[in-house]
Parts: C-alpha cells; structure tokens; sequence
C-alpha cells in the first residue's frame, strides 16, 4: 500500500494512505540497514510503502520502502556530525522565516538555508517576522537586507504575524503547494502558522528574556493542509519544523558551493582560473567585485564559512 509520512513522532510516522486513512507505522527493521547516513531515514513528505497488520483502531503498519525523492532540505546533525538531518522531502518551496531583532536571524544562517535549499532545487521565499517591534533602525536594517535578498533574486515580505500585518500577501504563493516552514527557535514560525491556518493550533512560547532567543514549541515535523476538511496526497500542506539553532552544511563538494551562491556563480565565470576557490587567486572575479560591493561582504564571508566546512570533524553550530 502506497502513503504520504505527514508527521514524524520519533520511532513513529504518521501515514496517509492512497484511500485518504491515517495509520501509525514504524520502520521495518532491515531497512535501516540501507547505508542512509541520517538521523531519520524516513522524513516528512516522503512517499512510502507501508503493510499494514491488525484491524480498525488496533491497525498498524510497517514501512517497508521510500519513493525516489524528487528534493529535499538537508542539514549536519547537531549530535552527530558525520550524519545528517533531513527537515522534509518533496516539498515545493521554502519559506525561511527570519527576525531582525528578537532573537536575530544571523545572514550566515540565512545563507547557508539558501545554500542548501540551491543544492537540492528547492525555491525559498524570505519572511521577515516581528516588524511592528522593530525601532527605525531596526527597520532601516531590515530594508537593507530584504533589498540585499531581492536583489540576488530572492522574494522576501515583512510581516508581524502578532498583529496579522502582511501576512494575507502570503497565501497566494501556499495554494496547492507543499510548503517547508523553516527558522530559527523564537522567530514567531508557529505564530504564523496559526495566523494561516487557524485550524492548526500549534503552541507557541515566549521568547527567553536572558538570552533572547527562541524556546522550542516544535517537536517534530509535521504536514499540516491547507484545508482541514480534505485530506488527501494532492493536497496543499505547510510543513511545520523545529526551531533550529545551527545550520550545518552537509554534503557539498568545494567545487559545488560557487553554484549555490547565485551572484558569487555569475561572476565566477569570469575568473581567469576554471577551478577558482575566489580565495587567492590572481585574476579572480569574484574577489574584485567584492572589493567594488558587487558581492555582499556577508554573503562572501557566509560561501567562506561553508568552504571552511570540508572540515569533517567540525560542525558551527552558532551558523
């Protein structure tokens, strides 16, 4: 029988089968041994094979295979570096939901999300959240950098899903999609999850005063749709994630990263060397149009960190 994994509970998934019926299945055991070097071998939004044993309520399955994945967000396991943590796969966009102020959203987690999300062909739409709390610097900030985004290419929107402001901009992009919600801990994801889709319920928490930063309200990832009324595969669906603090790089060969960073790439095809790290280099592109801010020198110093990161015994978790 052939599911959707719409939620992940730990050691149990939650599928919706082709005739629209929920079940709890866990992975078989010998499928494990297929060298996915993952946290969680089965993710959210993954297509699935499932046998089911018992009847009615008692039923239970057994998910025996996974569908090809046509993408998915992937990033290093905090706890064990040499594995990775897939957040959802086949999904159609991302929106990565980020703060200026409370708790701030650093240019080099923003960067690597969209590094990655570049690797897998993901489309990540920017949001930024909590503007009715930011002062007139703040907010001078803000423009600058939704100015910096745009201009690379990137669709970005600011939003207070406190209040509801700007929030209805955003549901023409989610129709019959499969959306990953994405952020840090504290950013306000839930908020605006429930501002969306009230239907959600999802809980939220306030923000840590001693440090500022985000208190995990989101355990595990989930499919919610769009429409509560009509479950099905085809439906649209935001993917509720965890709040997470670092973004590891996983994956990503050296001569790769250029291509993920869409300015840096433009002007790398230009550099005199075709192997060019844009480090050193006599007669690289790159480099120059740092030096005349055609390149952001956050977005330069952000490809620079994930070059640093072929260190395989290393993990950054402040990024």
């Amino acid at each position: 029988m052939h599911g959707l994994v719409i939620k992940n509970t730990g050691s149990w998934y939650t599928v919706l089968t082709d005739d629209g019926q929920l079940f709890d299945c866990k992975v078989k055991g010998n499928f494990r041994l297929k060298g996915i070097r993952s946290t969680n071998p089965v993710a959210v939004g993954d297509g699935v094979t499932v046998e089911l044993s018992g009847e009615g309520q008692e039923a239970r399955g057994w998910i025996t295979d996974i569908q090809d994945r046509r993408n998915y967000i992937i990033r290093k396991s905090i706890n064990l570096s040499k594995q990775s943590h897939i957040l959802a796969a086949n999904v159609d966009q991302a929106m990565l939901i980020v703060t200026v102020s409370k708790p701030e959203t650093s240019t080099t987690f923003i960067d690597r999300f969209l590094a990655s999300a570049e690797a897998y062909r993901v489309p990540v739409i920017l949001i930024f959240n909590k503007s009715d709390l930011l002062s007139e610097e703040e907010l001078r900030y803000q423009q600058m950098m939704m100015q910096l985004y745009e201009t690379i290419g990137y669709e970005c929107h600011a939003i207070s899903a406190e209040t509801g402001q700007g929030v209805e901009e955003l549901r023409p992009f989610l129709d019959s999609k499969i959306t990953l919600f994405s952020g840090n801990s504290g950013v306000g994801k839930s908020t605006l999850i429930n501002r969306l889709l009230p239907h959600a319920n999802l809980r939220t928490a306030d923000i840590s005063n001693a440090h500022q930063t985000g208190m995990h309200t989101t355990t595990f990832s989930e499919m919610i749709p769009l429409d509560s009324s009509h479950l099905t595969l085809t439906s649209g669906y935001l993917i509720d994630t965890p709040g997470i603090k670092g973004f590891g790089t996983f994956d990503m060969e050296r001569e790769e990263l250029t291509s993920y960073f869409k300015e840096i790439f433009e002007f790398s095809q230009q550099c005199r060397f075709s192997d060019c790290t844009h480090t050193h280099e006599p007669g690289c592109a790159v480099l120059k149009a740092v030096e005349e801010h055609y390149i952001a020198q956050s977005r330069y110093q952000s490809y620079l960190s994930m070059l640093d990161d072929k260190d395989e015994n290393k993990y950054r978790e402040a990024y």
